[in-house]
C-alpha cells in the first residue's frame, strides 16, 4: 500500500501534467483549477511578477490565441514532498503550430512550483519560469536544451 507522501506526490505529478493538458487543450477553466487563487508567478514575460489566479491566466492567454495546435513538454521533473508543501523544479518547452501555419520548436525554459495542500487538494501557490542569462549582451539564451 503506498504512503501518504507517495499518494500526494503521485498527484502532484498529476497536477503538472494537467497544465500541460490543459495548455494542448486549450481550457483556461481547467488551468485555473490547479493555482491557488491568490497565486504569484514570476514567469518569462513581464511585469516582474503576475498576482492572482486571473494574472496567471491571462499570462496563458497568448498560448490560446496566437497557436492552433499546442505541445507542452516537462522534463526531469523533481520533487520535494512536505505534508502539506512541496516544490519542485523541471525543464518545460511550449511548441507547436502558430494560426498561420508556422511550426515552432519552442525553447526549453526553467521551471519552479511551489504547491500548498489546501482542502485536501493540491494547488500551485508559486512558480517562476526563467531561461540562463548571457551577462555580456544582457540576452536569455534561449537555444540550450536539457
Amino acid at each position: 500500500m503506498p504512503t501518504q507522501r507517495e499518494v500526494d506526490e503521485a498527484r502532484i505529478r498529476q497536477v503538472v501534467d494537467e497544465i500541460a493538458e490543459g495548455l494542448q487543450s486549450k481550457d483556461p477553466e481547467g488551468l485555473k483549477r490547479l493555482y491557488a487563487t491568490d497565486i504569484v508567478s514570476f514567469d518569462i514575460e513581464p511585469p516582474l511578477q503576475h498576482v492572482g489566479i486571473e494574472a496567471k491566466l491571462k499570462n496563458w492567454a497568448p498560448v490560446f490565441t496566437f497557436f492552433e495546435s499546442v505541445t507542452y513538454e516537462v522534463r526531469d521533473l523533481t520533487l520535494t514532498v512536505g505534508d502539506d508543501v512541496a516544490f519542485g523544479h523541471a525543464f518545460a518547452r511550449l511548441s507547436g503550430t502558430l494560426k498561420n501555419g508556422t511550426a515552432t520548436s519552442g525553447m526549453w525554459v526553467r521551471v519552479t512550483y511551489c504547491l500548498r495542500k489546501i482542502d485536501g487538494r493540491w494547488l500551485i501557490v508559486h512558480d517562476q519560469v526563467s531561461v540562463p542569462l548571457d551577462i555580456s549582451s544582457g540576452r536569455g539564451v534561449v537555444d540550450l536544451e536539457p
